[in-house]
């Protein structure tokens, strides 16, 4: 309050301040302005001042009296002129002589009219007149300037405020005065409490007024009503207004307005109000310290209290049943389904809860509604110890032959008190007979004495059962209980079903995809590989895939890709995909081809799939997405694709990606990078762009890591995220194998419940030994076919495989001469040894020979039947520079031809003639 006042003060003060220089400064400048004014027209008018200018020295006379002028009239300038505007007298000797200034002043001498107005100087702003001087016929002979400063016009407002300045502090000093004064007297009332502590007090004082559970009514001395909290208004019925009326006007029962008018004690006095039974306690407040009157409280003692306890455990049981209908069918998981029904089961409906499933059901299979083996699948309790069946055992259950008439069976059956059931003990649960008595014993005596039994009924199908069983509370289960435990778990069931089917679904695509899957990979000598894929657990599989594809000249294909989508339709696109992706790769086409023509049949598989054809088994019933069958919610909308190519011959690898992650690249010291591959769209969304395509040199030792979105993509997390845990699960350990890597990666990046398929392979590189590799530059001569002939021999024979000799030297023979003669140089001859013998022959034509049958008479034709009679495998793979045509051949020359073969003479015999 002190502070507020204080502020109020100083406020106004500095109000008045402002207001008064504005006051004084607006008259002082209007004074300034008419004593300039005056003084301007009487030394213009002064018929000397005429004479003074037409002096031969008017500076001399003028200069005098201007100053004396100044000085009397209290003026901080004057100047006069002559009619060119000349200085002739001024408070300054310097500006004499000098022309003034101010385009005004020279108006004025021009036309003979006086101005008054507001000039800068180097003397600051002033407030000036000037007035032309005129000789008796009214010619303008010159001209005088009179005028004030402003800070000579502040000066004089600044002389008024001392007496403000000491009002205002008289003020502060009567208003600190008065507020100690108050503060001393408040102090005194309030017994030293400040004022934290005051309301402080005020706010528990209404807290706890309003929270209790009891009538508070305060009579003063004169039979007012002071305060009645919420809790009395509603028991007397009171309005929200009668506080401030007498009692004996609020319309109360006479006896109990008798009471609290007349302020005596009373204790737990029974009173009848609008048909409640009332205790009232009323106490006088002058015992207390008070002021004269009364405080009375009043509780309820009518069976309306149980009647309220009975609504309170109805809004309980819907209260329930809401959070069975939001806490149960979460997931699409059996298991996890049982165990939502339990937990909200316990402990505020029930004290026990057991799940017992068929067998069937958990694998996802349709249950036949008469299994007498179920199996414990969730269990909740209040306490640890009870005896029942643990989880994940199986409980033996078949109808008692005493219940195998009931209307009832089948139902739920709710058993008041286990002890009064017959046959309890020897041996049967309500409903079902146990093969353990001894169990069902220690049930009783563990003090469970109420049991409500309730089968999982789905479609028409008893799933299972749920038991619920109360001990702590001493009231056995009634019907309405009954009627909320049949609706928890009829809403339990459709889940479990739901989820069961949902179980079906996920195995079957998970079984189809496993199958389009590779069983077994392939072990090339260029790579060492390792693999992972794990399936979505917390949703439908998608159509992630990866695969290792041998080339000719020892190299190796590795791709992953993923179908957009899920379920058994992606599965069934993945493996459509992957088979494409191996006869493309038969085709030996570079990556960027590859995906070139594997985005034109994703394109085709959309274009079938948006007008109505395919589906899971080709007849158009269509699947979840699509369930009219239209075909119009089931087309791929796109798939990505990597695809790497690796040549141990030269450590080149190349590699294409459409939409799809790059890969990563562990180097040989342990270090990790993300090379940069040109991104293309994903396939099948119809761009245009070609596929671009990387090379990248790779050390030998390094490994290549491809993987799939689902690795370092999660809900809640970014990808930028995941490739850094990715980066440091593989950095740092250069002696980790890939079989290693891949365990590390997946301990480490994979999330706990991926909600999208994995797919991670991880290949190390090897390089062929330069020993192993022989090349020969081959003129444009049939006649140099000869020489590398006998080269290739001889390094044949070095590599101990001269038992190929003469078969490897014929391929080459027919090889080269038909580059020579066919085709353009440069040509190129390369021997690979590595788990077969490969030989290929490079030229810069793109014409690929063609295998055809030669007739006997015929002069050729028959080289190629001989290139391919002597090889396991031949073909021709295009470059940028031609073509390279190549073969392949069993270093122990199995399954191959031999000299000696009918077939084989007799092609050799040809093929001499033709040659002769």
């Amino acid at each position: 309050m002190f502070v507020l006042q204080m502020a109020m003060v100083l406020l106004l003060a500095a109000v008045a301040v402002v207001l008064l220089v504005l006051t004084v400064h607006r008259q002082a400048i209007r004074a300034a302005t008419d004593r300039s004014f005056a003084v301007a027209e009487t030394i213009a008018q002064a018929p000397d001042v005429v004479e003074a200018l037409e002096s031969p020295d008017p500076t001399a006379v003028l200069q005098p009296r201007v100053e004396a002028i100044r000085e009397v009239a209290d003026l901080d300038f004057v100047v006069i002129v002559n009619e060119d505007g000349i200085t002739y007298a001024a408070p300054e000797p310097r500006d004499i002589g000098t022309r003034i200034p101010y385009r005004e002043d020279h108006e004025a001498l021009r036309t003979g009219r006086g101005v008054t107005g507001r000039n800068d100087s180097g003397a600051g702003t002033a407030v000036r007149t000037f007035q032309p001087i005129k000789d008796s016929d009214g010619t303008v002979v010159g001209g005088v300037a009179v005028g004030v400063t402003v800070a000579t016009i502040n000066a004089v407002a600044m002389r008024q405020l001392p007496v403000l300045l000491g009002v205002t502090a008289a003020a502060v000093a009567v208003s600190t005065i008065g507020a100690v004064v108050v503060g001393r007297r408040l102090l005194r009332q309030t017994h030293g409490l400040g004022p934290a502590e005051i309301t402080r007090m005020y706010e528990h004082h209404d807290a706890v007024l309003h929270a209790a559970r009891e009538g508070v009514v305060i009579v003063d001395a004169d039979h007012r009503l002071l305060l009645a909290n919420e809790e009395a208004q509603r028991l007397l019925e009171l309005d929200p207004d009668a506080p401030g009326h007498r009692v004996d006007d609020l319309g109360l029962a006479p006896r109990t307005a008798e009471l609290l008018a007349s302020g005596r004690e009373a204790t737990d006095e029974v009173h009848l109000a609008g048909g409640r039974v009332l205790a009232v306690n009323q106490r006088p407040l002058a015992r207390y310290g008070g002021p004269s009157g009364s405080v009375a409280t009043l509780r309820d003692w009518t069976e309306l209290r149980v009647l309220s306890d009975r609504a309170e455990a109805a809004r309980e049981r819907l209260k329930v049943l809401y959070d069975a209908s939001v806490g149960i069918g979460t997931t699409l998981d059996v298991t996890r389904t049982a165990e939502e029904l339990a937990e909200v089961a316990v402990p505020r409906f029930t004290d026990y809860v057991t799940v017992d499933l068929a067998e069937p059901v958990l694998r996802g299979d349709e249950p036949t509604g008469r299994e007498d083996v179920l199996r414990r699948v969730a269990a909740a309790a209040v306490r640890g110890d009870a005896p029942f069946v643990p989880v994940g055992e199986s409980v033996t259950c078949v109808p008692p032959a005493s219940r195998a008439g009931d209307p009832a069976a089948g139902r739920a059956v709710i058993d008041p008190d286990l002890r009064a059931v017959p046959g309890f003990v020897p041996g049967y649960v309500p409903g079902f007979r146990a093969p353990d008595p001894e169990r069902a014993r220690r049930i009783v005596e563990h003090g469970i004495h109420s049991l409500i039994t309730v089968p999982l009924r789905a479609r028409g199908v008893v799933l299972g059962v749920a038991g619920f069983w109360r001990s702590t509370k001493p009231e056995p289960f009634e019907n309405d209980d009954l009627a909320l435990a049949e609706e928890m778990a009829t809403r339990a069931a459709v889940a479990i079903d739901n989820a069961r089917r949902y179980t079906r679904e996920h195995t079957m695509a998970v079984t189809l995809q496993r199958s389009l899957l590779p069983r077994f990979l392939p072990a090339p000598s260029a790579l060492e590989v390792a693999h992972r894929y794990r399936p979505a657990e917390s949703g439908d599989v998608g159509g992630d895939w990866f695969d290792i594809i041998p080339l000719p000249g020892a190299r190796v294909a590795l791709v992953v890709g993923d179908v957009v989508g899920h379920g058994l339709h992606a599965a069934a696109t993945m493996g459509r995909l992957r088979t494409a992706v191996h006869n493309f790769s038969s085709l030996d086409l570079a990556p960027g081809e590859l995906l070139a023509h594997l985005d034109e049949l994703v394109a085709r598989i959309d274009a079938d799939e948006a007008d109505g054809y395919g589906g899971y088994g080709g007849d158009g019933t269509g699947d979840r997405d699509d369930p009219d069958g239209s075909g119009d919610g089931r087309t791929v909308t796109g798939a990505t694709c990597l695809y790497v190519i690796y040549d141990p011959a030269s450590g080149l690898a190349t590699m294409a990606r459409a939409g799809h992650p790059g890969p990563a690249l562990v180097h040989p010291d342990g270090t990790v990078d993300f090379p940069r591959v040109p991104v293309s769209p994903p396939l099948g969304v119809g761009g245009t762009e070609p596929f671009d395509a990387a090379e990248l040199r790779v050390a030998e030792g390094s490994r290549l890591v491809l993987y799939t979105d689902g690795l370092v993509e999660e809900r809640g997390r970014d990808i930028d995220v995941g490739l850094v845990l990715l980066r440091d699960a593989l950095a740092g350990h250069p002696e980790r194998d890939p079989e290693d890597t891949c365990r590390a990666v997946f301990d480490t990046v994979l999330p706990p419940a991926p909600r999208d398929d994995v797919a991670l392979l991880v290949a190390r590189t090897r390089l062929l030994e330069p020993d192993r590799i022989a090349r020969w530059e081959i003129p444009s001569d049939p006649a140099a076919v000869a020489p590398v002939r006998a080269a290739c021999g001889r390094r044949l024979a070095a590599w101990g495989l001269e038992h190929l000799g003469f078969a490897t030297e014929l391929i080459l023979s027919e090889l080269a001469t038909n580059a020579v003669r066919y085709g353009s140089p440069p040509i190129t001859v390369r021997l690979l040894y590595d788990r077969t013998l490969i030989c290929e022959v490079s030229d810069g034509s793109s014409t690929s020979p063609h295998l055809r049958r030669a007739a006997a008479t015929d002069e050729g034709g028959r080289g190629l039947f001989l290139v391919a009679r002597f090889a396991q495998r031949w073909g021709t793979r295009y470059t940028p520079q031609g073509k390279v045509i190549w073969t392949e051949q069993a270093l122990h020359d199995e399954g191959a031809a031999e000299p000696g073969d009918d077939m084989t003479d007799v092609l050799l015999a040809q093929w001499d003639d033709a040659a002769l």
